[in-house]
């Protein structure tokens, strides 16, 4: 955790302002990395990995990946950005790969199965 917040407060705070919005977790002896399958026993570390739970306590998302491979901490942010807006619209409404806030949103139902990309040729908002 102290790691954590060195990195906060030294790095992300200068990449990100006012640090990351959202909190990070240390698992000293990799209880929840085991759960989470990111542990690696043999190296007493985990992998890197972020999960997006929630607030019903269920996995939205998640990337793991090995130590040396740095994340997009704008891509987490935009992600939750995302998942906060499909929770708001209860399905009404979805968000396209690359889909940032205040951009064109899919309606999900048959007619769009197929016709994606119709919808992306006449919005260019999902580039």
């Amino acid at each position: 955790m102290f790691t954590h917040k060195m990195w906060n407060d030294h790095e992300l705070a200068k990449m990100v302002e006012g640090g990351i919005p959202f909190p990070m977790l240390s698992d000293a002896g990799g209880k929840v990395g085991t759960v989470y399958g990111v542990y690696d026993e043999d190296s007493g570390v985990e992998n890197r990995g972020r999960f997006l739970i929630d607030p019903d306590g269920i996995v939205q998302g998640y990337e793991v990946l090995v130590p040396p491979i740095g994340r997009n901490v704008a891509e987490t942010i935009r992600q939750i950005q995302a998942l906060q807006l499909i929770r708001e619209k209860q399905g009404a409404e979805a968000t396209p790969s690359g889909w940032q806030p205040g951009k064109a949103t899919l309606k999900p139902g048959i007619d769009l199965v197929g016709n994606v990309w119709k919808e992306w040729k006449t919005n260019q908002a999902f580039d």
